[in-house]
């Protein structure tokens, strides 16, 4: 009768987090056999939390830094898209701390540092970005919240400035070869999604207002470059795995629903792959929605100052009361 309670109440917080699944847009998914799919993978893992009385532990590989494409973002620093994202993932831990006492906490595995070299943002830019993640972290008392960084852990600590030593020493150490992730990649369905998914967000940062070259030459250069990416993001994923075996781990993609990772949605959007360092906060009618920049302007979107910065954009499509 000992682990009823216990199985209840894992139930309870898998079902807070399915909420917020990013999934895998299609017609022909029964999201119903894809839970039932999710909960046979992770409420195990929940469940040896609960079983111990240990904070449920996940990690988010996430909040690189801004895309370098001024139509998608505002700029290089987090803007009101990150502030509501960290804000929502706080509460979400937030609300299992009322289902069960040890809470939960989330650590945010900012991970520019890993692939700046192959994603057009220098090092610098993503040290301004991180700091001040932090800061609104701190600013915002999200308490249920930490940021790891690649030199952060022990084995790098020393790298720590050398970010091409800590690129280098990562790949050897943590990256299954190119050619093996090629293979993965093409082999499987859900492979060729993230595949197709990050070599469009590289050819898309890649279209600067003053790009010269061709559509065609830029494409084959994303396409390659999403291969490294991949490769890095992986590595990194397989040093967080030794780092923190038992973590629930979280992800900015969608998921197939027997991985050991689930995506998860932080805003609202109508690309299930955009995240909120690739686009900006829109407002419309009171209801926040991520949105690439250029598309906020074809809606007409006025920006929203905050403290001197824009922080994001607002729509009222309801007509105003006259005023008698």
């Amino acid at each position: 009768m000992h682990g009823i309670p216990s199985q209840s109440t894992a139930s309870v917080i898998l079902d807070e987090i399915l909420q917020y699944r990013r999934r895998f847009s299609a017609a022909d998914q029964d999201l119903s056999a894809e839970n039932r799919l999710v909960r046979h993978t992770q409420l195990p893992r929940i469940e040896a939390f609960v079983a111990q009385n240990r904070p449920i532990e996940f990690v988010l590989p996430a909040f690189p830094a801004k895309s370098p494409n001024p139509n998608k973002v505002l700029g290089e620093v987090p803007d009101m898209a990150e502030k509501l994202s960290l804000t929502f993932l706080n509460e979400v831990c937030r609300t299992i701390q009322q289902h069960y006492a040890p809470g939960a906490r989330l650590t945010i595995c900012s991970d520019g540092h890993v692939f700046s070299d192959l994603i057009g943002v220098s090092d610098a830019t993503i040290n301004v970005y991180q700091d001040q993640i932090k800061a609104l972290i701190r600013d915002e008392n999200l308490q249920h919240l930490a940021v790891l960084n690649l030199g952060d852990i022990q084995e790098f600590s020393p790298l720590i400035g050398n970010y091409d030593a800590l690129r280098d020493t990562l790949i050897k150490g943590y990256a299954d070869p190119l050619d093996a992730i090629r293979d993965q990649l093409i082999s499987d369905e859900d492979g060729t999604r993230l595949y197709r998914a990050i070599t469009r967000f590289l050819f898309e940062d890649g279209l600067l207002p003053d790009y010269q070259g061709s559509k065609t030459a830029l494409q084959r250069d994303a396409r390659q470059r999403a291969y490294g990416v991949i490769q890095s993001s992986w590595a990194w994923g397989n040093l967080l795995a030794r780092c923190f075996p038992d973590a629930i781990r979280l992800s900015i993609h969608p998921q197939p629903a027997s991985s050991l990772k689930m995506g998860i949605h932080m805003l609202p959007t109508k690309d299930d792959w955009l995240t909120p360092w690739h686009g900006t906060a829109v407002e419309i009618d009171g209801s926040f929605v991520l949105m690439k920049k250029a598309e906020a302007l074809e809606i007409n979107a006025e920006p929203v100052w905050i403290d001197g910065a824009h922080s994001h954009y607002q729509v009222t499509t309801q007509p105003r009361a006259e005023v008698a």
